[in-house]
Order: C-alpha cells, then structure tokens, then sequence
C-alpha cells in the first residue's frame, strides 16, 4: 500500500503513483488523463493498467522498466531464482501490464494540468531515475502554495534504502542535500508518514532520516576493528535487524554495505587484504 496522490487542475488530472490501494477502489476511480511515477518499483505502479488511455511517464533512467517485466527486475538486480519468484509476485500481486507507450521525463520538466503545476524534481539513489514532484497553485486567497510529492524518500527510522542494482549511496546523499534547499508548505511521503504540514519539521525528519546512514557506516567501521569477509559482513545485518534470513536480504546487504566499504576504502579509512575489510588504524 502507498499514499498515492490526485492532482486535478482546470485542463487535466493526473494520477501520482497509483498503488495497491487505487486498485482497492477500482469502482470509484475518478478519470484520469496522465500517470506521474516517481520511479519504476511494483508498488508504485499497481494500478497503472487501471488508466489504459491515460498517458504514463516515468523519469528517462527508470522508464525502461515499464515497458517489461524483465526491465523492471532489472531495476532491482535480482537473478536466478529470486527473479524467478519476484517475477511472479509482480504480475500476480502487484497486477503488473507493460506500457509500452511510456513516455520518460527528464529533470526539470513542467507538467500544465491547468492552473496547477506538476515539476519533476530528479533525485536519485533509491532507482536511477527516482524522482520528487513539486506542485503548486494559488489559493482562493491568491497565495502561491506549493507541496512536495517525496516518493520512497520515506522519512522512516529504517533509513534511505539503497540496496538495489540501480541504487546509489552517494546519489541518496546528494538527493536529500538538495531537498533542504526546498521551500514548501506540504511534504507527503509515499510510505508511512504521509503528509507532513511544516517545513521545520520536514528538515528534523530529513536529517533524521539522513542520519540513519551515517549509522550504518559507523556500525561497520565497529565491526571491521577486526578483519572480516564481505559474507561476514552480510550475516552480521546492518540494514536490517540481525537475524533477518533470507537471500533477498543477503543481497540487498551486500549491495548497500559494498557501497559504503567502496567509499571508505577510496577515502583511506579502510582498506582489503587477503579478502578480508578492515578498518585503518
């Protein structure tokens, strides 16, 4: 499930990330003219092939993987018999249908629903082409409003996820740099926190969010005091709660604690030897 948000303006009303939730409602469904993806994850797209005449758009990085279910496995990096199983949870659960008519979006780009402004703000890390929504119109009282649609920059206490073949640590970084530099009133997350009605709390939220990642490397940079394989650093589990099985989490392990060892090892804080991380004194 998701908050997935409708935007409607005097010409056109667009869709943002129709969720499991949309597909609930399939029999009270407003029409709609254009689907808005943040990025190209089941989730967010669920409900896509409930607007079969709406145009889709999808940012220019991450478009590819809606024109199959093969270039959305792709999107997370999965293979082997995990692709096989997530494959048949994206169709069945996630009632996935290619759009081959995908139109992609670059950063920056306006969309006019008519008298209402969608503007795709790119910030990637979660996916390649993950992407925010800024919305604005005039109030009644002829006040500029503005409200950003943050996707899967959650806002969470688990922290940025970075854990797929298109994810990016430093990217993530850079994504949540540049949304301090944001001014609006409403900030509505995709999962969990839903709308939050304060700038300054925003900012608390985001740092706090932020922080998580320092977190993670300093949890590691305690662990490779003594030197350790990368499989031991995939079992101890610091982007989830230790004793947390399975391969899906094995890999997303590997992916996220490689980005960060990769960082510390080209910053001199870390270094490999004889397959094994340790931490420089």
């Amino acid at each position: 499930m998701g908050n997935s948000l409708l935007i409607t303006g005097a010409d056109k009303t667009a869709i943002v990330d129709p969720c499991l939730g949309v597909v609930a409602r399939k029999g009270q469904l407003p029409a709609v003219d254009m689907i808005l993806l943040s990025h190209v994850h089941e989730d967010h797209v669920a409900g896509t092939h409930l607007f079969p005449n709406a145009s889709c758009h999808a940012h220019e990085a991450d478009a590819v993987g809606m024109t199959s279910i093969d270039g959305m496995l792709d999107i997370y990096g999965f293979d082997g018999p995990l692709r096989d199983e997530f494959k048949v949870t994206i169709e069945n659960e996630f009632f996935f249908e290619p759009r081959a008519d995908v139109i992609a979006y670059k950063d920056g780009e306006v969309f006019d629903l008519g008298g209402v402004t969608v503007t795709a703000m790119h910030t990637p890390g979660h996916t390649r082409g993950h992407t925010c929504f800024l919305i604005e119109w005039e109030s009644e009282q002829h006040v500029a409003e503005r409200l950003v649609y943050l996707g899967d920059i959650e806002l969470t206490g688990f922290g940025p996820y970075y854990g797929d073949a298109w994810s990016n640590l430093e990217d993530f970084e850079r994504s949540l740099a540049f949304l301090k530099t944001v001014d609006a009133q409403w900030w509505l997350t995709f999962h969990h926190k839903g709308l939050i009605e304060s700038r300054a709390e925003f900012l608390v939220m985001l740092e706090s969010f932020r922080s998580m990642i320092d977190f993670r490397e300093g949890n590691l940079l305690r662990f490779i005091e003594a030197p350790r394989t990368m499989d031991a650093i995939v079992e101890h589990r610091f982007v989830y709660r230790p004793g947390t099985g399975g391969s899906m989490a094995d890999q997303v392990e590997r992916r996220s604690m490689g980005m960060h060892l990769e960082r510390l090892v080209r910053d001199g804080r870390v270094e490999m030897k004889n397959d094994r991380y340790s931490r420089v004194k």
